[in-house]
């Protein structure tokens, strides 16, 4: 005789996808998620003459935790974002819960002391009216995968319908020593600031632990017509050909994204830049295309401020 049938764990299609930070805080719905896995070297033995091999598992491998974010996070959630760039980063356990159409809740993936690794800035153009996300990747020292609480439904925070606020066209760069130069800037190319992450193996753990180290800030690329140029060629001349890098010639600046209404949504500063390379478009006489610009310009430091505060 057989025993009592089994229950079927029903397949579904992962819709929602939340983070929890630390006590169960369900800090926000993201549009994606990569990576998260877990892994181990496959150790191999040979014993002198013999040609057999024999295996087993080494230790544990936590991938990183990628995600895609816009404005519909909760505030928590860009002040950790806002820390990672002071070079204070702080760890949080948490979760990344994926839920099925209806919203509830069908499989964790539990992990801890998690450390912003890296943010991705997305290409911002004036001509691109779609939702803008950046890429947050999360480094981590443990992961555990769990059965989701069917009976648990996930609730959008507040300030969920912030993203669509978020489109690619929103926004305006400012440089404090060329105030009227880049009204006109078309384009800035999208860039990844990195925090260096390194291992610490000891004795009795099996997997390592992740310690913060130097954070890398990019070039910052971006494009205004021909006509606006020419105060940051003249800029450049002096700084390289003319060899004045003895003069105050170094700026400050912003990059700040905006909703429809005009309202601010986040503020990215960079100190300290100077422009490293200015190249002109090809020239075409058959084409009737404005002629533009890329500027390059290096920044040593960043600082990212979240304004939707009163949305969250």
């Amino acid at each position: 005789m057989g025993g009592p049938p089994q229950k079927r764990n029903n397949a579904y299609s992962a819709a929602h996808f939340a983070l929890e930070m630390d006590q169960n805080d369900n800090v926000g719905l993201f549009r994606s998620i990569e990576g998260g896995g877990v892994k181990a070297d496959i150790l191999s033995y040979q014993n002198g003459p013999n040609y057999d091999r024999w295996r087993q598992l080494g230790r544990p491998k936590f991938e990183d935790l990628k995600l895609q974010v816009g404005m519909a996070m909760s505030e928590r959630f860009y002040k950790w974002i806002a820390k990672f760039f002071t070079g204070q980063p702080e760890r949080h356990d948490g979760a990344i819960v994926a839920a099925d159409f209806y919203y509830k809740e069908r499989a964790r993936r539990e992990f801890t002391s998690g450390l912003i690794k890296e943010l991705g800035f997305p290409k911002l153009e004036g001509q691109d009216k779609n939702a803008a996300y950046m890429t947050v990747s999360i480094a981590v020292e443990g992961i555990v995968f769990k059965k989701g609480d069917e009976g648990k439904t996930l609730g959008a925070p507040a300030g969920f319908e912030n993203q669509k606020l978020w489109t690619a066209n929103n926004f305006r760069l400012a440089l404090d020593k060329f105030p009227t130069v880049t009204t006109r800037v078309t384009k800035i190319d999208a860039f990844t600031v990195k925090q260096n992450i390194l291992e610490y193996h000891m004795g009795g753990v099996r997997a390592p632990s992740k310690t913060p180290s130097s954070i890398d800030f990019p070039p910052i690329v971006f494009y205004l017509p021909e006509a606006d140029a020419q105060p940051l060629l003249d800029h450049f001349k002096q700084r390289v050909l003319d060899e004045k890098t003895t003069m105050p010639g170094r700026f400050n600046g912003s990059i700040t994204t905006f909703d429809d209404s005009g309202a601010d949504l986040f503020e990215l500063k960079f100190m300290n830049a100077d422009i490293a390379s200015v190249t002109p478009d090809k020239h075409d006489s058959t084409t009737e295309e404005m002629k533009m610009v890329k500027v390059e310009m290096y920044t040593e430091s960043m600082q990212f401020t979240y304004k939707r505060t009163n949305l969250t």
